[in-house]
C-alpha cells in the first residue's frame, strides 16, 4: 500500500465543520488504499488565544511553560479529528509529540527535531488505522515538552514522512499550490505544476510564505517527495522534486518572484578600513540575536569605509541604537538608516546556464524608473533592495518581463 503522510494547517481544521470535511477527505483516501498519517495544527485562532492567556498572567511566561500552554492547541486539534474519523467507521488514534516520540532538543519555543521512533507509527497502519499527531511539537532528553516555532507542523510532517520512508508528504494550505508569485500583487500570476527543491528553499527564505525554510530544508535532506495542495478544492498541487538540476532542456529560466516588505536599510560611514572591521560592527548585532542579510562595503578612501546592510524592520531601531554606540567606540562619521525598503527576488535554476539574466532584471527595473539601492546574488537568485513605494510595480513588471504568466 501506498503510504503518505498529509498535514493540514489551522485554516483547514479552524472549525467542527472544517474538521469534518478533512475526515470525509481522509476517508476517502483511505478507501483508495492508502496508509494515511495526518499532522494537524492548532484550530484557527487557538495559538493567539493561548498566548493572550499567558500575557494575562504574566509579563514574561515561561519558555518551559509557554510550550505547554501551546502544545495544547494541537492536542485539541488531533483529538477531535480522531473522533470525527472514529465517526465514519475508521479505528484512528491520535498521538502527542511525546507520544510518538520525536524527540528534540531542549530549545524551548525554536526545538529542533532530533530523530523520531516510527515504530508505533507502522504498528497502527499495519492495523488498518489513520494515524493522527499533533503537530508543532515534541520532547526533549528531559521528557519536557517542546515547541518547534514557526512552521513547526510542517517541519512535524516531512520529518514522519522521512521516519515512517512514506511515499509522500502533502501539505494541505489555503492555497492550491506554489506560484509564480503572490497572486494577490500579480492577478496573472501562473501555478506551477513542479519546482525543485533548491529553488522552494531559495524562495522560502526570501518571502514566499507558503511553506516554512525549515520543512523545505528538512524535505530536502532526506529526499522526501512533497507536495503542497488546497484544502478547500481539487487540484494536483505543486510537486516539489529532487532531480539533478540542470537534467533537463526545458528547465525554465525564472520559476518565482519572491519579495519581502518589512526590511530596513542602515549604514555606518566613515569607519577604520582595516581587517576585522565588519567583524567589529556586525558582532554586535549578532549578539543581539539580529539577523543581517544583505551586506555591502564600499571601496577604501583615505583609509576609510562605509558599511551598509539589511536587517528586519522590527529590528531597526534596535541595531540603531547598537550603531550609534560604536559611531563613538570606533571614531565612525554617523550613522544613516532608512526602514522603507522592500527586496525583491527572482529565483530559478536556469540561471546556472544562462547569461544575461541578471542585467535583464536591472534593465527592466531602469525602463520602469525604479532604483537598486543593493544588489545580492547567488547562483540561482539575484535580489535587489528598492524603495519599498515601488515594491508591487516592480514585481508586476518582473513578472510580465520574464514571461512567467506563459505555461
Amino acid at each position: 500500500m501506498t503510504l503518505i503522510v498529509e498535514k493540514f494547517g489551522g485554516t483547514s481544521v479552524g472549525s467542527v465543520e472544517r474538521i469534518n470535511a478533512v475526515a470525509d477527505h481522509l476517508i476517502k483516501k483511505h478507501q483508495s488504499g492508502e496508509q494515511l498519517v495526518v499532522v494537524v495544527s492548532a484550530m484557527s485562532g487557538e495559538t493567539n488565544r493561548l498566548v493572550g492567556l499567558a500575557s494575562d498572567i504574566s509579563d514574561e511566561p515561561s519558555p518551559r511553560e509557554m510550550d505547554v500552554l501551546l502544545s495544547t492547541g494541537e492536542q485539541v486539534t488531533i483529538a477531535l479529528l480522531s473522533m470525527a474519523l472514529q465517526k465514519r467507521g475508521n479505528d484512528a488514534r491520535s498521538y502527542t509529540g511525546g507520544q510518538v516520540s520525536i524527540n528534540t532538543d531542549n530549545v524551548h519555543s525554536r526545538a529542533r527535531i532530533l530523530n523520531i521512533d516510527g515504530a508505533r507509527i507502522k504498528s497502527d497502519l499495519d492495523k488498518g488505522r489513520i494515524v493522527v499527531v499533533a503537530g508543532f511539537q515534541g520532547v526533549d532528553f528531559g521528557g519536557n515538552i517542546t515547541t518547534l516555532g514557526r512552521g513547526g507542523s510542517d517541519t512535524t510532517a516531512v520529518a514522519i514522512a522521512a521516519a515512517t520512508e512514506a511515499d509522500e508528504c502533502r501539505i494541505y494550505t489555503d492555497v492550491d499550490g506554489i506560484y509564480t508569485t503572490d497572486p494577490r500583487v500579480v492577478p496573472n500570476a501562473r501555478r506551477l505544476a513542479s519546482i525543485t527543491a533548491e529553488e522552494m528553499l531559495e524562495l522560502a527564505s526570501l518571502g514566499a510564505k507558503v511553506l516554512q525554510t525549515r520543512s523545505v530544508e528538512f524535505a530536502g535532506k532526506y529526499k522526501v517527495p512533497l507536495r503542497v495542495l488546497s484544502s478547500f478544492i481539487e487540484g494536483p498541487g505543486t510537486l516539489i522534486t529532487y532531480e539533478e538540476e540542470g537534467s533537463s532542456m526545458e528547465a525554465p529560466l525564472i520559476s518565482g518572484i519572491a519579495f519581502q516588505r518589512d526590511e530596513a536599510k542602515l549604514t555606518i560611514r566613515g569607519i577604520p578600513d582595516h581587517p576585522g572591521i565588519a567583524h567589529q560592527v556586525l558582532g554586535p548585532i549578532s549578539d543581539a540575536h539580529i539577523n543581517v542579510d544583505v551586506i555591502i562595503q564600499n571601496a577604501s578612501a583615505k583609509g576609510l569605509t562605509d558599511l551598509t546592510f539589511t536587517v528586519p524592520r522590527a529590528d531597526y531601531k534596535p541595531c540603531m541604537e547598537i550603531l550609534n554606540q560604536l559611531v563613538l567606540t570606533l571614531g565612525a562619521r554617523d550613522v544613516r538608516g532608512d526602514d522603507q525598503i522592500a527586496k525583491v527576488s527572482i529565483v530559478g535554476v536556469g540561471m546556472r546556464s544562462h547569461i544575461g539574466v541578471a542585467n535583464k532584471m536591472f534593465k527592466t527595473l531602469a525602463d520602469n524608473n525604479i532604483n537598486i539601492q543593493m544588489i545580492s546574488t547567488s547562483e540561482i537568485k539575484v535580489s535587489v533592495i528598492i524603495d519599498e513605494e515601488h515594491l508591487e510595480k516592480a514585481v508586476q513588471t518582473l513578472h510580465d518581463a520574464f514571461e512567467l504568466e506563459s505555461a
